[in-house]
């Protein structure tokens, strides 16, 4: 069984034992008060009447003791403060109260429950001998007032101890808890912080070569071909704009600050928008990729920052597939939309003519990035080849009108 159902029932049956008793109590004082010395009539007058009935409320009170402890504490030592009953509800109550406050309240309701019980146990270690707690357990003689208020006392100190101590477990182990989430927070730093450094060591010094070349390569090349200096200065901006991103992602890693690149536009700051669409694309053409564009937004300025980033991310992934496994191709690009509708996205490559040589470039795991990208906003997006030999990358991004909650 869960500990939640195991706490649950327990609560359960401590309520019901704590109410059970407070009844059978206020039943056997009410019975004392009310019987005559010597005989077996009974003499029921109004105050030990009332006193019963207020009683009983007191132990049904008790149910709501834990999410209303003062106001119960309080109505639980009204009946032996005005009609002089059994002070058990009350002390119940106390421990609860003191489970849940620490505050002036708590010492106030301990007072209250302390004078309650007093006049309780003052009373009866004055009845008769056969109808008292107290001369039935310490003898027929009885006690004084002074030892009968310590009574009183210790009876008071018990459950406010009780629930005090019951606080305390509570707050350690909230603290606990507190502690171990610091320390799995530290952990995790450190983890991105070491995955950052391998990032920055490994990728860093490549990309950085590789901007350095490119940037040689289009220098001589200048002298021999336009294209291939065009080619060079593509190979350069893009290695520049792929440092840009890594050092985002590193802060990303290492301080847990929010991405601020898109990885075509160095200077910009701000995830990408669907007005970086256009920059996209015009890259991936100057990779030598053919492309046959079609972008129809309504209000594309006021999509969701969230929803213009994934779509974006869609189309970057899609475009980075074509230009690994199909360069040569001509890859069609899809987006069209608008609030309301929601935004679709479909990509479609025709599938190379003969399979890569050697291992597949990449993993896959870009697809299924973006699988856990559209689902975060509730998108729905399907991906693989077709039976017309293409291979298809279809989002469908939900846009609620103005007015409308957002996912």
């Amino acid at each position: 069984m869960p500990s939640s159902r195991v706490h649950t029932v327990l609560g359960v049956l401590t309520t019901v034992l704590a109410v059970g008793a407070s009844l059978l109590s206020s039943l056997f004082v009410f019975g004392a008060a009310t019987a005559v010395p010597g005989g077996d009539d009974v003499d029921i007058t109004w105050r030990p009447a009332l006193g019963f009935l207020g009683a009983l409320g007191a132990a049904v009170a008790l149910c709501w003791r834990h999410t209303h402890p003062l106001v119960v504490t309080g109505v639980a030592a009204l009946p032996p403060l005005l009609f002089v009953t059994d002070a058990l509800a009350a002390l119940i109550a106390l421990a609860a109260l003191t489970a849940h406050r620490r505050d002036r309240a708590a010492w106030a309701g301990v007072a209250v429950v302390f004078a309650a019980t007093a006049v309780a146990v003052v009373y009866d270690g004055h009845r008769h001998a056969d109808m008292s707690v107290i001369r039935i357990v310490f003898g027929p003689a009885g006690l004084p007032v002074p030892v009968l208020l310590l009574v009183a006392a210790l009876l008071t100190a018990v459950p406010a101890a009780l629930g005090a101590h019951r606080a305390t477990r509570r707050d350690l182990a909230r603290n606990t808890a507190v502690q171990r989430s610091l320390q799995a927070d530290l952990a995790r730093k450190d983890e991105r912080s070491r995955i950052a450094r391998e990032m920055h060591d490994v990728l860093g010094h490549r990309l950085s070569l590789l901007s350095l070349h490119a940037g040689a390569l289009e220098v001589t090349a200048q002298q021999e071909s336009g294209q291939a200096a065009e080619v060079a200065r593509t190979v350069r901006s893009t290695a520049q704009a792929s440092l840009h991103d890594l050092r985002q992602v590193i802060g990303v890693l290492r301080d847990g600050r929010d991405f601020t690149g898109d990885g075509t536009r160095p200077e910009r700051s701000g995830p990408p928008t669907l007005a970086d669409l256009p920059a996209l694309v015009g890259t991936t053409r100057e990779a030598g990729v053919s492309l046959n564009v079609t972008i129809l937004v309504d209000n594309a300025g006021d999509a969701p920052p969230r929803l213009a980033e994934t779509a974006y991310r869609v189309v970057q992934e899609s475009l980075t597939n074509v230009l690994r496994h199909a360069p040569s191709e001509t890859a069609d690009v899809t987006v069209r939309g608008g609030p309301g509708a929601g935004i679709t996205v479909e990509i479609d490559n025709p599938l190379p003519a003969a399979p890569p040589a050697g291992p597949p470039a990449g993993s896959g795991s870009g697809l299924a990035g973006l699988a856990d990208r559209v689902s975060s906003v509730e998108g729905t997006i399907s991906t693989g080849p077709t039976e017309r030999g293409r291979f298809v990358v279809h989002a469908w991004l939900p846009w609620p009108r103005e007015g409308q909650p957002t996912s």
